[in-house]
């Protein structure tokens, strides 16, 4: 398979767009270019921490224009979840940040600490320690664990930073529990993405910059996966790693430059 038989992407955001702040270069370029061809693309993070509207601004502000109907996150596809799996009714608490609470309230739950019926564990960078002892208390008393996602670190202009993952390893530790985790790697945010688009697996890319979620996620279901190289992962994964995508690149401006080139290939006449 060649870029040129790619039907549809799905695009990770940190690090692959951007770091933080400041975006990477060509991303708004290449976001242009695919809308300009027609080529159906969602971009699905793991980062709950903001609601689609707000991505779609941050993104505005870096000159990235993508709309938020384009935009799904593991908090969304989180609600989603609990709204298949518990009732109307059921009691949420929640270690996270607005883009998270957003998702929450708007499938009609109740967030409390009293007697919850599920603990929902993001991103949160005002983790204190009452959050994690209502927590750990809450699930020792009977309470569902659920993760948005397992990212252990968060990319950032400064460095690598304690992501939700990190939150979630406390969590799991005190409470002696495994949650269910709905970001990637784990199918859940990834299906409804596929929903979404509506394009067949099998010219379906992923383009992210973990090769433990975003790579083995796109495994896991049959994607063909596109490692770049301006995120958490900054060498291509050795021979002997079990999991390997179909491409790497520096970062989503060299993968635009070959697929045009590809493309370009495809369309000159066989001898």
């Amino acid at each position: 398979m060649d870029l040129s038989s790619l039907c549809a992407l799905i695009l990770d955001m940190d690090g692959v767009l951007y770091r933080g702040e400041t975006p990477v270069a060509g991303a708004g370029d290449f976001l242009a270019w695919l809308a300009a061809r027609g080529i159906p693309f969602l971009l699905v993070t793991n980062n709950s921490t903001l609601d689609p509207e707000a991505y779609q601004a941050k993104l505005a502000r870096m000159g990235i224009a993508v709309p938020a109907a384009q935009i799904l996150t593991s908090g969304i596809a989180t609600a989603d979840y609990l709204a298949r799996n518990f009732s109307a009714q059921a009691r949420v608490y929640m270690v996270g940040e607005s883009g998270l609470e957003h998702a929450l309230r708007s499938r009609g739950f109740t967030l409390t600490s009293q007697d919850p019926d599920a603990v929902v564990v993001g991103m949160d960078r005002g983790l204190t320690y009452d959050k994690l002892r209502a927590a750990t208390l809450a699930i020792r008393a009977g309470a569902r664990f659920i993760a948005t996602n397992p990212d252990r670190t968060l990319p950032t202009e400064a460095g690598l930073v304690p992501g939700a993952g990190a939150i979630v390893a406390a969590i799991a530790a005190a409470t002696d529990r495994t949650p269910v985790v709905i970001g990637k790697p784990e199918p859940p945010l990834l299906e409804a993405a596929l929903a979404q688009l509506g394009r067949p697996r099998a010219c379906t890319a992923l383009v992210g910059d973990r090769l433990e979620t975003d790579i083995a996620g796109a495994r896991r279901l049959g994607l063909p996966a596109i490692l770049v190289l301006s995120g958490v992962t900054s060498e291509p994964p050795p021979p002997e790693s079990e999991v390997q995508p179909d491409w790497v690149f520096p970062s989503v401006r060299e993968l635009h430059r070959a697929w045009e080139k590809s493309l370009a290939e495809a369309s000159q006449p066989r001898p």
